[in-house]
Formats: C-alpha cells, sequence, structure tokens
C-alpha cells in the first residue's frame, strides 16, 4: 500500500475515501437516529437522474447529481412531513422515476457510451483535483451545519415532539439533514456506488451505535471506523485488482459479522 501511494490516484483515492468516511460518519449517524435509511436509499437511486441529466447536458457530473438529489431530498421531506401515511409510496415512485430519468437521458444522449458500472459500484481510484475539492467543501459545509445547531438536531433527532414544543423549527432541521444526506450520497457514490451506498451510511454506524453513548461520540467513533474500512478496501482492490467500491463494503460487512459475533459471546 505504501507502494501503491506513490501513484497520484491513489493519493487522490485515499483523501476521497477519508473525507467520505467522515462525512459517512457523522449524516449516518443523522439517518440511523432519525430512521430516514429507507430514506437515504431512495435519494440514492432516484440520484441517477442527476447523472443523466449531467451527461445529457454537458455540465459537470457533481453538479448535475446534487441538484437533481436536493430536489429530490426536499419532495420527500415534504411528503414525509405532510402526508406520512404515504412515505412508502413516494419514495418508490421518486426511486424508481429518478433511475428510469437517468437511464433514458444517457441513451438519448449522441455518442456518449457511459460507464454505468463506475456510479453503480463507484470509482473511486477515478478521483480528481476538482472531486476533492466538491468533497472538501462539503466537509466544511456539514461540519459548520452539525457544530452551529448541534443541540437543535440532537433534539429533533430523538425527540421531535419536544423539539418542536421547545420552539425548535422541526420542519426546518428535518429537510436539512436530509439536504445533508443527498450531499453525501452523491459524493459516497464517487467512492462506493448507488448499489452499495446506503452500507456505507449504516454499517460503521451500526457499530459505532454500540460503542457510544451519545450522538457526538457515535459521529466521531463512525467516521473512524468508516475511514480504517476505507483504507482496508483500498489495500484489499490494489492488492488483488478488485473493484475498490466492493471491497469496501466487504470489508464493512465482515467487520460488522465479527464485531455482532464477539459482542454476542462477551
Amino acid at each position: 500500500m505504501i507502494e501503491a501511494l506513490s501513484y497520484e490516484f491513489m493519493q487522490n483515492a485515499l483523501i476521497a475515501g477519508i473525507i467520505v468516511s467522515l462525512i459517512s460518519g457523522i449524516i449516518g449517524s443523522l439517518i440511523v437516529a432519525n430512521r430516514m435509511v429507507f430514506l437515504a436509499g431512495g435519494i440514492a437511486h432516484a440520484a441517477y437522474g442527476g447523472i443523466g441529466i449531467a451527461v445529457f447536458t454537458g455540465i459537470p457530473i457533481f453538479l448535475g447529481t446534487s441538484l437533481f438529489a436536493v430536489v429530490a431530498a426536499l419532495f420527500m421531506a415534504f411528503v414525509t412531513i405532510n402526508q406520512r401515511e404515504k412515505t412508502d409510496t413516494f419514495i418508490g415512485l421518486i426511486w424508481a422515476v429518478g433511475m428510469a430519468i437517468g437511464i433514458i437521458l444517457v441513451d438519448l444522449t449522441p455518442g456518449y457510451n457511459v460507464d454505468l458500472m463506475s456510479y453503480l459500484f463507484g470509482s473511486i481510484l477515478a478521483v480528481n483535483s476538482e472531486d476533492l475539492y466538491f468533497m472538501g467543501i462539503l466537509f466544511a459545509v456539514v461540519l459548520f451545519a452539525v457544530t452551529f445547531w448541534y443541540r437543535d438536531i440532537l433534539a429533533v433527532s430523538y425527540d421531535s415532539e419536544y423539539a418542536a414544543l421547545s420552539g425548535i423549527n422541526v420542519r426546518f432541521f428535518y429537510t436539512l439533514i436530509l439536504i445533508l444526506s443527498a450531499l453525501t450520497v452523491v459524493i459516497a457514490i464517487k467512492v462506493v456506488g448507488l448499489i452499495l451506498v446506503i452500507a456505507l451510511l449504516t454499517i460503521p454506524i451500526y457499530i459505532a451505535q454500540n460503542l457510544s453513548s451519545s450522538l457526538y461520540s457515535m459521529m466521531l467513533i463512525s467516521g473512524f471506523i468508516a475511514s480504517l474500512f476505507t483504507i482496508i478496501g483500498l489495500w484489499f482492490s490494489y492488492s488483488f485488482n478488485l473493484t475498490s467500491g466492493a471491497c469496501i463494503i466487504l470489508v464493512s460487512a465482515v467487520s460488522l459479522m465479527i464485531f455482532m459475533f464477539i459482542s454476542k459471546f462477551k
């Protein structure tokens, strides 16, 4: 692995993996605490529509995917707040429609032969400097939002009724969490892909949840664990010439099984 770091693409991959892991630890903790895993899954698959729009119009992939994912998050926030009984239906709808839009727009793009596998299973080794800037900016935004509004987010995440009675704007923070989740999903797609992104946002968090006593410590521990999984996954990927995203998730899954086994007999 040390030898591999002499290559610029491996350096970029490692930096991107750590940034995404830290963001995933923070936002993944909020997703789990707010029981938004299915919502995040819907946003992840709907984001493919943004990839199709970006390819068709020629705008940067990250920009197109981010805008589409944020719109999807706003729509889901509106539905889940105002029509909670129809949540599953609308999530399934936007999940399917988003992917359908993406596939059709890619098909309609003249002379473009898109590598679908890179979006479905990640392409961390293809991360460039512009991608790193985008990830760094998002990391700064997430850190600022969570630090500045930590007490409000904590209250909304664990007792929304009490938060509302305390004068906290529950709708705003619920929507903010979904928007940050959408942006996290977008950059995580670059690392592990649409299919595997939810695993990155939940497996480290599950382990951290059992090792922490507060939301703050859960964010820190899950970010560290996710970073560790990413580094080990990259090492396996480089050593055995395997897909990086799949290796990262496989390492995470095996680690989760080992953790559950140890916890059971502890």
